[in-house]
């Protein structure tokens, strides 16, 4: 198809900057890649997109993640209507934790890091937390957006103890990379993408650093009582009558979530904590989360279990809209793959490669790969087959320098993708408008990014 195949993608990514209704954009990228595998003929194209959305769930691992998306919503449901969630924030507020902008900033950044679970749940427990602590000191939720999404993929990558460790071991297996779970761990020594993106944002979080259109957003959000605009509903705001708001009771099951998650890796890699199923892990560890919410909800007497059912159900439904955001996301990188665009824009790298410019190509080609399909696991898959031959071709084994450098090619055009899940959920979790996510933190994103090209240069000359 060659460069047929970069229509999709990108026509679902002007679409979305030009009309912000990302869910249209994204059915007419699957709509005109499923057009070109038709041999043209439109109708055709169209009951085929049609298909394609519902044959997202025939995947095992994608129900899994769009059902574990849901899932988390009853969670965060639960701790809002039991004032877990307002009990964690009064809590640290009367402590003094967080007292002042520059702390709710932190607190963010901390949560960020501090739950690795996945890259999606992450965002979304950081977004419930941190939502009410930055309206109440007039932040910007343009600046919570970034910060959700500045701290989830990129610790996902750089501390791979969870669904992502799994994944990127089992991509190494398959390349014959002796010690593949080894190779992994010396790549995150040259992930320089995600940990400058992970420092910028610490740097933003301690000074407030606002360039470009986040400074006009941060000036709306002081100057008027609306901090951005409006774009998510929140979970189950009411309290039930018997509640205590105990930040306990949500603290505990979130606690839950993150050991779950690499006993799950273990239970299912059968005592291998990378050779586990990562999309089965945290479909569990969300599960439990939910039990233990419930359990510690209905043990005080606080719901009873029509109560703990109802919002549960009403947590599923309130991120229905999301869960049909990452159906399509997944449907167009479907497409993409049967287009061949990754592999088409792969091949153009490999082609073009001097010795000296392999780390920095790689990268380069895997963020656009990443920013056109909207996925940085789809990138991996792509990219990693094409790093580990070339460092082991080479004059000398370079596997933790190109797979490090593929890596976070993938992660860095999955951070700036407006169809990328992760960019979505971020701003959904915050409340922010979509593409206002993307313009406000597209300034640090480019300045991380040109940082990791400039480092992969360096790292390339040395080798």
């Amino acid at each position: 198809m060659g460069a047929w195949s970069l229509l999709p993608p990108l026509l679902a990514i002007a679409l979305a900057l030009l009309t912000r209704q990302v869910q249209l954009s994204l059915f007419v990228g699957v709509w005109t890649g499923a057009t070109l595998l038709a041999g043209g003929r439109v109708f055709a194209g169209l009951g085929d997109a049609i298909e394609r959305c519902v044959a997202v769930f025939a995947d095992g691992g994608n129900a899994k993640v769009v059902l574990f998306t849901m899932v988390v919503g009853a969670v965060i449901a639960l701790g809002r209507a039991s004032g877990g969630i307002g009990g964690f924030v009064d809590w640290v507020t009367r402590s003094g934790r967080v007292g002042s902008p520059r702390r709710a900033r932190l607190l963010s950044w901390i949560i960020g890091v501090g739950v690795f679970v996945e890259s999606s749940i992450t965002v979304l427990v950081n977004g419930a937390v941190c939502r009410p602590i930055f309206e109440r000191y007039r932040l910007s939720r343009a600046k919570l957006a970034y910060l959700c999404d500045a701290t989830s993929a990129p610790i996902c990558l750089l501390i791979p103890l969870n669904a992502w460790g799994a994944y990127l071991t089992r991509l190494l297996a398959a390349e014959g990379v002796a010690d593949p779970l080894e190779a992994l761990i010396a790549s995150v020594a040259y992930a320089f993408y995600p940990m400058l993106a992970v420092a910028l944002a610490l740097y933003v979080a301690l000074t407030g650093w606002e360039v470009g259109p986040m400074r006009r957003a941060a000036a709306r959000a002081r100057d008027t009582d609306e901090p951005g605009p409006q774009l998510a509903t929140r979970l189950a705001d009411d309290t039930w009558p018997a509640a205590r708001g105990r930040a306990r009771d949500f603290v505990v099951p979130v606690a839950a979530m993150v050991i779950m998650m690499p006993v799950g890796l273990l239970i299912t890699g059968h005592g291998q904590i990378f050779a586990g199923s990562g999309a089965t892990a945290v479909l569990w560890a969300v599960l439990a989360a939910t039990v233990v919410a419930g359990l510690l909800l209905w043990t005080s007497r606080q719901a009873s279990l029509a109560e703990l059912t109802a919002t549960s159900f009403r947590g599923l439904g309130e991120l229905v809209p999301l869960a049909s955001l990452m159906v399509l996301a997944f449907a167009i990188g479907q497409v993409c793959r049967e287009l061949e665009t990754g592999s088409y824009v792969a091949s153009l790298a490999r082609n073009t490669i001097g010795a000296t410019f392999v780390p920095a190509v790689l990268f380069l080609a895997g963020s656009f790969i990443a920013f056109s399909t909207g996925t940085s696991w789809g990138t991996f898959a792509l990219m990693v087959p094409i790093a580990v031959p070339l460092a082991l071709h080479g004059t000398e084994p370079s596997v933790a320098l190109y797979v490090g450098a593929a890596l976070s090619g993938g992660v860095f055009g999955d951070h700036c993708s407006p169809i990328s899940d992760t960019t979505i959920i971020s701003s959904t979790a915050s409340g922010c408008d979509h593409i206002e996510h993307v313009v406000t933190q597209l300034p640090y994103v480019l300045l991380a990014g040109g940082g990791a090209v400039a480092l992969y240069l360096l790292a390339g000359a040395a080798s």
